[in-house]
């Protein structure tokens, strides 16, 4: 090429990549899995489960290695995907309704029981945009009819509840005249339902999200696939993740595929966003375990902790993006980025425009897909998640390659740590780094501060012995915590 053509060139090529430029907009296909861990998938290193449809979508797209979820739990993350705000602005920081443990060290703040309907959610900025929207699968912000995804912008939805055996679940709010086979498992009849949505609106733009329940405990999936992974663990000596988990995995990597299928089947691959993510990271076990019973289901190593806990395992989680157009095939990604990045992302991508009168805390993810190495214009991410549940109430701040660790339960203790020689979080550095420490922590107490984030206060009625107990705010009643011991867990435990 001469270098004088070169401008008229890249002009050229800029145009084509823009969204803007597109002939059509693009559909967009958000699945988001439940409990799925960082290092639960192929593209991911797992050499156990096999994920054949996300390693394609990984080799096909471009894979991010320092994502997060923006909460520790379900809900707040959904809270995060839906409103494009950290959920600490809102106040749903727990899952719908969560934890109660009355004689602890602090009381901790109720959460919001469902998304507010002043939201903007992703989807109605959309409409705004004239696509389309749908919902499948898990929603959890919100238990009342009025609070369900039709009344936050989705045309159509089918709110899937109950456990994964046949005949366990239905759909609740939404689609309600759809009936699953007798013999059909639930993320089967999740895919079904996507399968179904992309054919039946292949000559619209629609925005389309599917939450299967997968992976979620209690573990529940195919005998022949539980089978398989019993066989394999024999074979190669493994003891995580438990072969029903594994199975359980594979399910959800089928559901990927056929979602994939069907976009093809439909003519629509060239022009759909397809991105794959999870809600939080891992859990190895019921938040009230016995830990001395040795029954984890899977592991986030090399990353620290599981679900309910602001260290890594807890909250870095997988995601992978193809869109032909715009996103070079295998490529590779460590610019941080979080959940709430994704309602500028869609919105950006569809040609809509923001709400006015709504903070967005995200940041559109469109540069980095573009080109990989590109950094987001943001100084830190923040996180906040002030409840017991797998840990003690926590706060957190990454800036860079450092993070800074706070509990909230009025001991006053905090952990730092360099990821990026130590994303294992094995070593606490914050009584070397004191002055980094007391930044870190001015600017996490000034974004508290700024989005009014709901703090634990001391507790009156504190009993050390009865500390562990966990009582129920659905009705009122104790937990069975018979031989639970109280956290913090111990360092096997984490």
């Amino acid at each position: 090429m001469k270098f004088s053509t070169f401008p008229i060139f890249f002009a050229a090529a800029l145009l084509w990549l823009a969204p803007s430029a597109h002939a059509e907009k693009p559909n967009i296909i958000y699945i988001m899995a439940d409990d799925l861990g960082w290092a639960d998938i192929g593209p991911y290193g797992n050499d156990f489960i096999e994920t054949p449809n996300l390693d394609q979508l990984a080799k096909d797209g471009m894979r991010f290695t320092d994502f997060y979820a923006a909460g520790a739990v379900c809900s707040p993350t959904r809270c995060a995907v839906q409103s494009g705000q950290n959920q600490a602005r809102i106040g749903i920081t727990a899952h719908i309704p969560g934890h109660w443990r009355p004689f602890e060290r602090v009381q901790t703040p109720l959460t919001t029981m469902s998304l507010p309907l002043d939201v903007v959610t992703v989807a109605e900025s959309l409409k705004g945009a004239d696509y389309t929207t749908g919902y499948i699968g898990k929603w959890h912000l919100g238990n009342g009819p009025e609070f369900q995804p039709e009344q936050q912008g989705y045309d159509w939805s089918a709110v899937v509840g109950g456990p994964f055996l046949p005949g366990k679940f239905r759909i609740q709010h939404g689609a309600t005249d759809i009936k699953p086979r007798p013999d059909q498992f639930r993320t089967d009849f999740e895919a079904e339902l996507a399968e179904n949505y992309i054919g039946e609106n292949k000559e619209k733009t629609f925005f389309l999200m599917v939450s299967p329940y997968a992976v979620h405990i209690p573990l529940t999936s195919r005998s022949d696939l539980v089978a398989k992974y019993e066989k394999k663990a024999k074979e190669m000596g493994r003891d995580l993740p438990h072969p029903v988990y594994a199975a359980m995995t594979e399910e959800l990597d089928d559901l990927v595929g056929r979602i994939l299928a069907a976009v093809e089947k439909a003519g629509l691959t060239k022009n759909t966003m397809i991105a794959f993510s999870s809600d939080n990271g891992g859990l190895y076990r019921r938040y009230d375990y016995t830990p001395e019973a040795d029954d984890n289901v899977t592991s986030n190593a090399p990353l620290r902790g599981e679900k309910g806990q602001l260290y890594e395992g807890g909250i870095r989680v997988p995601l992978i993006v193809k869109y032909p157009p715009l996103v070079k095939p295998g490529s590779v990604t460590s610019t941080v980025a979080i959940s709430y990045d994704f309602y500028p992302t869609f919105v950006e991508l569809g040609g809509g425009k923001l709400p006015e009168n709504q903070t967005i805390d995200g940041l559109s993810l469109l540069p980095v897909l573009q080109d990989e190495t590109t950094a987001l214009k943001r100084s830190a991410i923040h996180f906040h998640y002030p409840h017991y549940h797998h840990h003690r109430p926590a706060a957190a701040i990454r800036e860079g390659e450092w993070k800074l660790l706070q509990y909230l339960d009025n001991t006053g203790e905090m952990e730092l740590y360099h990821l990026a020689e130590d994303i294992g979080e094995k070593n606490d550095l914050s009584e070397e780094k004191k002055g980094r420490v007391a930044d870190l922590k001015g600017k996490l107490q000034r974004w508290q501060n700024r989005v009014i984030a709901r703090m634990p206060i001391p507790n009156p009625h504190f009993e050390e012995e009865r500390a562990g107990e966990w009582w129920s705010l659905r009705n009122g009643q104790p937990v069975d915590s018979a031989g639970r011991k109280r956290f913090p867990p111990t360092e096997k435990d984490l």
